[in-house]
């Protein structure tokens, strides 16, 4: 089985930004041209197979485009990653 190469808040902060991209209807193209990217390279943000992560100049950037606060994609608390 595959490891994980994305920690726990760097997940959570991808999965947040999947979902309220496709609650607003968006394509990973979409978010590819908003972030001045690929597509590719949405693809492997969002796989867990790749290392690839959003950083903090896409989540301002996306909260731009999506109409929210950068904080709608980071969690209430934070999370004990295990060593």
């Amino acid at each position: 089985m595959a490891k994980n190469k994305k920690t726990k808040i760097e997940q959570f902060v991808i999965d947040k930004i999947k979902e309220v991209r496709t609650q607003k209807g968006y394509s990973q193209d979409d978010i590819a041209l908003f972030l001045e990217t690929t597509r590719g390279f949405i693809g492997q943000v969002e796989s867990p197979n790749h290392s690839s992560k959003y950083n903090l100049n896409h989540i301002n950037k996306l909260a731009v485009e999506l109409n929210c606060s950068p904080k709608d994609f980071l969690p209430d608390f934070p999370f004990q990653e295990e060593v």
